[in-house]
């Protein structure tokens, strides 16, 4: 179960650019509530505490408690934020409004445990790769977790995690799962390095095997061979030639 965050926001009245931009200058972010079949709700939020709160990965997969102008509260989630392009400073805001029972589609992080203990995080000249860093589930508010844990204990050199393999708490489905299995992505792989790279076995029998794989032959080496056969194949029309003249003077 994810935790649960307060949000204080006040009502907006004014909105447009010269307003918004008069809002950051006064410390606050324009913000929007919007969904459970109600009209968007302007709002600002202060932008000091939003700005420490994201810094908690478990806020963006939260139910956050939502209190408007230190009175009515409303069930939400971050549903998406606006950063500025290079100032550590936040933009904008939109939250959603969720309610019990209300299916829910949101990014969660994923964790990985286990994985110094796994065989391949034991094997010299293995690297482990974590292919996808968070995922999107769909479950209601009730089940919504703060995380996925991927267990990496079990892991061989040479294996891959599959999302499908990921352990669900109850309660909780991947959406993309459900469409195709062709979206059933690898989460973490382990991969043998080259020799040159680092110290694994593998490799260095890949390697070994390049040193002694047969050349190939370039365009170059092909014209050069092709120049040599008509070379050899006009020295033969010469002898010929030069034989039949010999025969018609004999006779």
């Amino acid at each position: 179960m994810s935790n649960e965050f307060e949000v204080s926001a006040e009502l907006r009245a004014d909105v447009g650019k010269g307003a918004s931009r008069r809002l950051r200058r006064a410390g606050r972010v324009p913000a929007i509530l919007y969904g459970g079949g109600r009209d968007p709700v302007s709002l600002t939020v202060d932008h000091n505490y939003l700005l420490r709160a994201i810094e908690d990965e478990a806020f963006r997969s939260s139910v956050l408690e939502l209190v408007v102008d230190s009175g009515k509260r409303q069930k939400v989630i971050l549903r998406d934020l606006q950063r500025h392009p290079f100032k550590p400073l936040l933009t904008h805001v939109d939250f959603f409004r969720v309610s019990a029972g209300q299916a829910l589609r949101i990014d969660v992080p994923l964790h990985f445990v286990n994985e110094e203990h796994s065989p391949a995080g034991r094997k010299s000249g293995v690297v482990i790769s974590h292919q996808i860093t968070e995922v999107e589930i769909a479950a209601t508010p009730e089940n919504l977790p703060e995380y996925l844990e991927v267990d990496l204990a079990a892991l061989e050199p040479g294996e891959s995690i599959l999302l499908s393999q990921i352990v669900l708490p109850e309660g909780v489905t991947i959406p993309m799962l459900e469409v195709s299995e062709d979206n059933d992505a690898s989460v973490v792989t382990a991969l043998f390095i080259r020799e040159s790279q680092g110290t694994g076995e593998l490799a260095a029998a890949a390697d070994a095997a390049a040193d002694i794989a047969p050349e190939v032959e370039t365009l170059a080496d092909a014209e050069e061979a092709d120049d040599e056969g008509e070379a050899t194949d006009a020295e033969g029309d010469e002898d010929s030639d030069s034989g039949d003249g010999e025969e018609r003077k004999e006779d």
